[in-house]
């Protein structure tokens, strides 16, 4: 509350006057439900630094991150699905070996080290793409990465170990009796019965991307909602801070909605069993 006001000239009638105004002589019952009625209406608070409005700030800068989230999100499933059938198709072999190591890379790696390393490489060794920076795609390529290398590694698992459990059931055992082809069996029908729990995943993930993006937006100097609540925490403003992380949580229950509508869509079993 200091920062809003000079402390050398403050006087305690000032941080009285300051405390009403802000509320923060009311009980904290009372202080919750008025801010969270302030939420319901849009209110998300004014910034301590400047008394700028949080959302208008937030809704500025989700678009950034939002372009880093879907990105990275792709590239996980991606290559997470890819790298899972066909660990599961080459069971035991060197293959599924080298793509379960590359998995434990990717789950294992901090992302700001993944970030810098790869800043090193394409963007100082090769000069391929820019390092900092959120103006055009070039600048989304190694931040998507980044993150997209971390969700990788969980569905890389989780879809190897689904495509194992769908190969030993019976309905594959009978299309393989039908003369349908090894390629078709396994990428028609069962990748298909086995992504449900890739696509929960992936869900998960978001959550976990748009939480990630505070630190690979800070690493490569990108203008999100990452780096706004990186700079909030660093001047302990608390209203930023607090509106991030609810609009935040907002836009992750949608996606996992989203997520449970697609379930029929992929699964036509779910929508015969409703």
């Amino acid at each position: 509350m200091l920062q809003m006001l000079d402390p050398n000239t403050a006087t305690p009638e000032d941080i009285a006057n300051l405390r009403h105004q802000l509320g923060l002589d009311k009980s904290f019952v009372s202080q919750f439900l008025t801010y969270a009625n302030q939420m319901l209406h849009g209110d998300f608070g004014k910034s301590i630094l400047n008394s700028e409005p949080v959302l208008p700030k937030i809704i500025k800068h989700f678009p950034d991150t939002l372009a880093l989230t879907l990105a990275s999100s792709l590239i996980s499933a991606a290559v997470g699905i890819f790298l899972g059938v066909l660990s599961a198709i080459h069971r035991n072999s060197w293959i599924d070996i080298v793509t379960r190591i590359v998995g434990l890379f990717g789950i294992s790696m901090p992302s700001f080290w993944s970030g810098i390393l790869l800043i090193l490489i394409f963007s100082v060794h090769f000069g391929w793409f820019p390092a900092m920076g959120s103006d055009g795609w070039k600048t989304l390529v190694l931040p998507a990465f980044t993150l997209g290398i971390v969700g990788s590694g969980f569905i890389v698992r989780m879809v190897r170990n689904s495509m194992l459990e769908v190969i030993n059931e019976q309905f594959i055992l009978t299309l393989r009796s039908k003369g349908l082809s090894e390629r078709l069996v396994m990428y028609r029908h069962a990748l298909r019965n086995a992504l449900i729990p890739a696509i929960t995943m992936i869900g998960v993930l978001v959550g976990e991307l748009m939480a990630g993006a505070v630190v690979i937006e800070t690493v490569f100097s990108r203008q999100g909602i990452g780096r706004i609540v990186s700079d909030a925490l660093m001047a302990k403003d608390l209203p930023v801070v607090q509106g991030v992380v609810f609009f935040s949580a907002i836009i992750y229950v949608l996606v996992n909605l989203l997520v449970d509508l697609s379930y029929s869509v992929i699964d036509p079993r779910v929508r015969r069993a409703h």
